[in-house]
């Protein structure tokens, strides 16, 4: 089984590769959906959010606070840190898990943090899917229905998208101009031939 990591800055089109793979049979695990998961199903989350954050983390004990979570998280660097450190190693161990669960030749971690989170250590190769700045930009504004403002804050936070490109194994150009299909046809075969 070869595991690959996608990853990709905001509007850059990671989850419309991991879509295409998925549509090829392979099975895609999305980090941030699964991250949710697992901060409402595990005790070990729940009460380790409860810890740092309140009993508002949770409403009735039950569903996640998304807004307490997310004032906490955003007030500094500091308590991103805390929650990483609470829900990655969670999410590593989990998509392990689910790797291994798996029946197919190829399996993919979709991830907007693979290399910050450390994710790519559980993985065999990793595809950055890069767009230039301003296509993410128009891209995320339309997606999201937010104001270009608001989308700059959430880039600020991720890592540069050049720097991930050179952290890849391999990098796929996102721009409206060049072919994904066949820059994903190239990487897989030379990951089928290795």
């Amino acid at each position: 089984m070869i595991k690959i990591g996608i990853t990709g800055g905001i509007g850059g089109g990671k989850s419309y590769v991991c879509n295409l793979l998925k549509q090829q049979g392979m099975p895609v695990y999305n980090c941030d959906q699964e991250a949710k998961r697992l901060m409402t199903e595990s005790p070990l989350i729940k009460q380790r959010l409860k810890q740092v954050i309140g009993k508002d983390a949770y409403i009735d004990d039950k569903v996640l606070n998304k807004a307490a979570i997310a004032a906490f998280l955003f007030a500094n660097t500091e308590n991103a840190a805390i929650i990483n450190s609470i829900v990655h190693p969670a999410v590593m161990q989990d998509f392990t898990d689910w790797a291994n669960r798996q029946q197919a030749d190829i399996v993919v971690q979709e991830s907007a943090l693979l290399f910050e989170a450390k994710f790519d250590k559980t993985v065999d190769a990793t595809i950055e899917v890069y767009a230039p700045k301003d296509i993410r930009l128009q891209r995320a504004i339309a997606r999201d229905n937010a104001s270009a403002k608001q989308i700059e804050v959430r880039m600020a936070q991720q890592m540069d998208e050049e720097e991930k490109c050179q952290h890849a194994d391999f990098c796929i150009i996102n721009d409206g101009i060049q072919d994904i299909n066949k820059q994903l046809e190239t990487i897989l075969k030379q990951l089928k031939t290795k």
